[in-house]
């Protein structure tokens, strides 16, 4: 990785923790003062809040690696500029070694290994624009802090908790984990389906020539059968939905949603003997596309295609009846 995509894996990491935190946001770059990725346990973005601060090395972090980042915390709190975090995590490539894990663990040790470190690694170093100098004022700050805070979880941990998130196979590859069984439709027909349905009943109007107000008035056997595996149909794509929203990136359903539009779009447009025609052939043509560029390929099933048809007629992409 370079160090801009350790940052972004950290930050993939410290968003997946949704149990914890609200909001997560990356602010590294100019006048981040020594924060890269600031997570909140609210949604206001006030305390409590955690900092990631992400220190790519070649080695293990020793305690002169850090010196400066506790300067620049030290300093930035005793101005103002942000609140004490409850916890302030050094995540890097190779962890933390033994000298500074055992200060991590002695916390008065820490902050006495910063004061006399002071005026070599933080006094010029912290901003540009002037010498920090450790007057009484600010020492007194120093000691007053809960040097507790800090500490450097393990790149195992973090590995074995990023391989949970919906960042992982797309930075890392290996597949998707199992996808569990879709669900079968509640007999009740649920509010999210009122489009579709609709544009069903409107296409199996067409085809019998006779008015349709609810599924319950559907006579027909072949017209009932395919009612009953539509909405197996719509459901089994609806998992797939949220099945991506834990495991890929944000927009890799939606773009999947529209690979297929296009691949139907054709068909659907074509002339048909009527609409319930119209709603076969293109669902025939949905379970005939490769497929094969969506990241979620692997986890598409059969149903999942007719699904998404069904999808886009209830986000009125598709209407079935011209």
């Amino acid at each position: 990785m370079s160090p801009k995509a350790w940052t972004d894996f950290i930050l993939e990491w410290a968003d997946s923790l949704k149990s914890k935190y609200e909001v997560v946001e990356r602010c590294d770059g100019a006048g981040d003062m020594g924060r890269d990725v600031i997570a909140f346990e609210k949604n206001g973005q006030t305390d409590p809040w955690d900092n990631f601060q992400c220190k790519y090395y070649d080695h293990q972090l020793a305690p002169g690696d850090i010196w400066l980042e506790l300067g620049k915390f030290c300093y930035y709190t005793f101005i103002r500029e942000f609140t004490v975090p409850e916890r302030y995590f050094f995540v890097a490539p190779q962890g933390a070694g033994p000298t500074l894990s055992m200060l991590f663990r002695s916390p008065n040790e820490l902050r006495d290994g910063l004061l006399s470190n002071w005026t070599k690694k933080c006094q010029n170093g912290i901003t540009s624009t002037k010498e920090v100098m450790l007057d009484d004022s600010l020492k007194a700050h120093i000691e007053a802090l809960d040097f507790s805070i800090f500490s450097s979880p393990s790149p195992l941990k973090i590995i074995e908790e990023h391989s949970q998130t919906r960042w992982h196979t797309a930075r890392f590859g290996g597949g998707l984990r199992a996808r569990p069984f879709p669900p079968s439709p509640p007999a009740a027909i649920a509010a999210n389906e009122a489009n579709y349905i609709r544009a069903l009943l409107d296409a199996y109007q067409e085809k019998l020539t006779a008015i349709l107000t609810s599924p319950e008035q559907i006579s027909d056997v072949t017209l009932a059968d395919h009612f009953k595996r539509a909405r197996l149909e719509f459901y089994s794509a609806e998992a797939l939905k949220g099945f991506s929203r834990d495991t890929v990136p944000p927009g890799t359903f939606e773009a999947l949603l529209d690979e297929v539009f296009n691949g139907v779009v054709d068909v659907w447009q074509s002339t048909h003997p009527d609409a319930f025609a119209r709603v076969l052939a293109t669902v025939r043509q949905a379970k005939s596309l490769p497929l094969t560029a969506s990241p979620l390929y692997s986890r598409i099933n059969s149903p999942d295609r007719g699904g998404m048809c069904h999808q886009l007629a209830n986000e009125r992409d598709l209407k079935w009846k011209t």
